[in-house]
Formats: structure tokens, sequence, C-alpha cells
């Protein structure tokens, strides 16, 4: 069991620096996934009748395929400006805020294992607080995503990240930057906690087994289990939160449930399912891989090892929290 109050003493700020660096080596490596979760979650079903019934994006490689074909290799990295804007704050303030919540809750002198429920409740927390701030960055990197190829003459809506922070601001006002607000609380809130949660519990129990000791390909299985029980859980309200952001005729998160629903049927909730799960798994591998070499490197000790030496780590709590 790790004794809670003979763990290294780290800053915020520190806390901070180090998550928010390692989100955006993350982002740049996966947004590419990204973008192509993105065109199709926001493609519709054909209404019937429709002359155009075959969809223009299908599967995760062949919508890879088409944004290349079409509108070449570096609109795969459409939205990466406001992509790191985003990790820079979200990223930073989800882990960064997650020691000080607990420590709020539970006490800076609480030793022991702390629940899973209440380590979720923590990442629940934290995480509707850190996208409440990074909200704008995420609207603009959706509505630069959303974007595919136009026809000839026809200009695009943003010529870059701060355009469209400029341009949203001044056409629909400085509150629609908080457009989608409610679904995308919901979805990295719920995110947050089922990536920090699983990870480390994950992790304890594939090291129970015989043969697998705390190295990097356990943590590597830890980051995709993290991210395909984040992507179950909050695909549906990631899909209403990318509509919502990318197309302005919904009045609110329930119309755009019900229609998305009634019109399409409850699979469209999950458009976009297996990018978003190679994604978000490649994602939190990357991310804590990196969180844990950037921060050994400026401490000089071992993460892996001084974390969780007993095979006991506390369940719900990444690695880089338990320094």
């Amino acid at each position: 069991m790790v004794d809670h109050g003979s763990r290294t003493d780290i800053s915020f700020y520190w806390r901070f620096a180090s998550s928010a660096i390692a989100a955006c080596f993350a982002e740049f490596c996966t947004i590419p996934l990204d973008t192509a979760k993105v065109r199709l979650q926001l493609q519709k079903k054909a209404a019937a009748g429709d002359s155009v019934a075959i969809p223009k994006y299908r599967g995760m490689l062949g919508t890879i395929i088409t944004i290349f074909r079409e509108e070449g290799l570096t609109a795969l990295w459409t939205g990466l400006v406001p992509g790191l804007h985003r990790q820079c704050l979200y990223g930073g303030l989800r882990i960064g805020l997650y020691e000080p919540v607990k420590a709020f809750f539970f006490g800076d002198g609480f030793v022991g294992d702390i629940s899973l429920i209440k380590k979720i409740f923590a990442g629940l927390i934290t995480g509707a607080l850190a996208i409440t701030v990074a909200n704008p960055t995420d609207l603009v990197k959706v509505r630069l995503q959303s974007e595919g190829k136009l026809p000839p003459g026809v200009p695009r809506r943003y010529l870059g990240a701060l355009d469209a922070y400029f341009k949203i601001i001044r056409q629909e006002g400085i509150g629609s930057l908080w457009t989608g607000l409610g679904p995308n609380i919901a979805r990295n809130a719920i995110i947050n906690a089922a990536e920090l949660a699983s990870y480390d519990h994950i992790k304890q129990t594939i090291l129970e087994i015989p043969g697998f000791t705390d190295d990097i390909f356990t943590h590597v299985l830890a980051g995709l289990g993290a991210g395909f029980f984040a992507v179950c859980i909050g695909s549906p309200v990631d899909v209403v939160k990318s509509r919502m952001m990318g197309d302005s005729s919904y009045k609110s998160t329930l119309d755009c449930f019900i229609k998305t629903l009634k019109n399409e049927g409850p699979l469209a909730l999950y458009k976009g399912f297996i990018p978003n799960f190679v994604r978000l798994g490649s994602w939190n591998v990357i991310m804590f891989l990196t969180l844990e070499q950037v921060s050994s490197n400026s401490y000089n000790h071992n993460l892996l090892t001084s974390s969780c030496s007993s095979y006991k780590c506390n369940i719900g709590e990444p690695l880089a929290l338990r320094l």
C-alpha cells in the first residue's frame, strides 16, 4: 500500500506544466484521428429519397484517406493550434487540480487507500472545472475540423484559430464561445473520471498477473484499457457535443440529442467509435508515458518504480499524481 504521507510534495504549478506538456505532445500525435472522428460524428444520415445516399466518410481509415485525397495531408492536422490551446488549459487543469480537490475533500493528512467511488467523484469535478475554462478552445477546434473541402471560389469561414476566436466573438457574441458547454462538461467530466480511475485500476490488475512487471508494456495496456472505457461511457455526449459545436441549428443539448435519436437512431450516438477509441487509447498511452518521463527527468527519480513498488497502487490515481 502506498503511503500518501511519504510522497514527494509537488506544487500545483509543476503538476500543471508537466501535464500540459504531456497532453500537448499526445494531441499533436493523435489529432488526425480526432479530425476523422469529428467528420464522422458530424456526418448525418441521408434522408429518404435523398439523391446523395452514399455517405462521404466510411470508417476511420476511409475518412483519413478521403480527407488526405481531397484536402491534402495538412488538413488532417486542422485544428491543431486550438487543440494545443485546449490541452494547455484542460490537460493541465484536470490533472493539476486532481490532488488539491482530493485534499479538499479528504484532507492533506489522509493516509490509506481512497475508494474508487471517491476518486471517480474527484475526477468528475476536475474534468468539469477544467473544460469550463477550456470550452472556447474546444469550440474553435471543432469548427476548424468540421469544415471539409469547399467548392471553388467559396472562402473558408475562418483563416485560422485566432481569426476564428475573433469572428465568433464579433458575429455571435462572447457567450457563444461556451456553446455546447453542457454536453462538453458531461463528456469531459465522465471521460476524465473514467481515464484516471480505470488507468490505475487496470494497471493494478495487470500487475497481479504472474509475469507482468511495472514497465512500458503494462502502461500501454492500461492506457488502451482506459481509452476503451472512456469512449464506451462518453461517446453519446461526445457526439452531441461535436454536433452542437459544428452546427448552430440545434436549440439546446436536449434538442440535439432528441433529433439525433429520432432521425438516425441510437447507433448514431456511437458514430466515430473506432477512431475515437484508437485516438483516446493512443492518446492515453502517449500522455501517461510522456508525463512520467517529463516528471522523472525533472526530479531524477523513476515514477514507475516509486509509485507501485509493492504492486499495490491506489485505484484511480494516475502515476503522475503519486509523486
